[in-house]
Formats: structure tokens, C-alpha cells, sequence
């Protein structure tokens, strides 16, 4: 795993390396490497207690119909059923009585 860290001197007094979110950690060092062990040091500890750094993947839910869409396909009633439709659609439009 690899994380983003920032690593700046101190104005002679050693070292700061500072990691961002998710984990917001901050020591210092004499040296840079020293500094970067110790906050190796400070992440692995919170790991091993039970913290984990994961990644989410977020998108567009799916259209929740879309697992229906062309289940008629293969079906030989289907076009019986389409015609029967509209012949009842064509009996409604000509009967005067209707809405």
C-alpha cells in the first residue's frame, strides 16, 4: 500500500513527515529517514489494531428494471400478445362510447 506523505525540514531542527486524509499523522525526526520510519512505524501500529485503509468504488446505481429489459425475446407469445394489443387499442379508438 502506498500513501501520500509531506515530507519538510524544520529550520535546522530535523524533519516533519506528515500524512493526509485517511490517515492524519504527524512526527518528526532528526533526519528525513527517521522521520518517514517513525510514521511508517505510527500507520503499521494503527493497522495491526484493527484500523484498515480501503478502497471504495462508488458509480451510478443501476437502473433497477434493466434486469427485465429483453426477457421477451426468444418468447413465441410475445408477438401474439403485441398483436393482441393492438387490435384491442384499434377496437377502443373506434368505439364511440369510449373515453
Amino acid at each position: 500500500m502506498k500513501i501520500s506523505v509531506l515530507v519538510e525540514p524544520l529550520n535546522g531542527k530535523g524533519f516533519r513527515a506528515t500524512g493526509g486524509q485517511p490517515v492524519p499523522v504527524t512526527v518528526e525526526g532528526a533526519t528525513r529517514e527517521e522521520a518517514l520510519s517513525k510514521l511508517k512505524s505510527e500507520v503499521q501500529a494503527r493497522l495491526k489494531a484493527g484500523a484498515e485503509l480501503l478502497e471504495l468504488e462508488i458509480g451510478p446505481e443501476e437502473y433497477p428494471f434493466l434486469k427485465y429489459a429483453g426477457m421477451f425475446k426468444d418468447d413465441p407469445m410475445f408477438d401474439e400478445w403485441k398483436q393482441a394489443i393492438e387490435e384491442y387499442r384499434d377496437q377502443v379508438d373506434k368505439d364511440d362510447n369510449g373515453p
